[in-house]
């Protein structure tokens, strides 16, 4: 398994569907992982540390492991079938091993509130794994290369595509 770590929430230009980057520790490769907004969104209230009146799906579901004396010690982005990615939660109850099958999504979601690591299958990452070059890797050593954008500027990017989309784009 490779660690990897949430590099960017983007909005995919051509279909404007949410896309999570998740960059290796230690290498260049990111795997893309196309995810539905509410998703999104709810990533983005993590990496803000925004806390809503009431719970969200994933704040209530880390609330629910840690009431059952559970830890969640890491996720998992396990394989690739017919264009769905499939992970798993791995969580420590009691001194015994729980895994629960995800979405990528919500594992991600819940890794960021539970500050669990995130691990991708090597043959995944081999095969999935994309050199991108992101705004800093652009212009190796040259002043002029724009800075990374910081988490605020990612979470209004996302609230901008989240408030311009519609339910009748995800029909097509």
């Amino acid at each position: 398994m490779i660690e990897v770590v949430l590099r960017a929430v983007r909005v995919d230009v051509g279909s404007s569907t949410p896309l999570l980057l998740l960059e290796e520790l230690g290498g260049e490769r990111v795997l893309p992982i196309f995810i539905g907004a509410p998703e999104a969104t709810a990533i983005a209230y993590a990496l803000q540390n925004l806390t809503t009146p009431r719970p969200m799906s994933h704040d209530l579901m880390s609330t629910i492991i840690a009431a059952l004396g559970g830890k969640l010690f890491t996720v998992e982005i396990t394989e690739l079938v017919d264009n769905t990615f499939y992970a798993n939660l791995r969580i420590l109850r009691e001194g015994k091993e729980v895994v629960v099958s995800a979405r990528p999504s919500d594992a991600v979601a819940l890794a960021l509130r539970a500050g669990a690591p995130i691990l991708v299958n090597d043959d995944l990452m081999d095969e999935q794994g994309r050199v991108i070059h992101l705004e800093d890797d652009e212009a190796e050593g040259s002043e002029a290369s724009e800075p990374e954008p910081s988490e605020a500027e990612l979470v209004a990017e996302l609230r901008e595509f989240l408030d311009t989309i519609r339910p009748e784009d995800f029909n097509q």
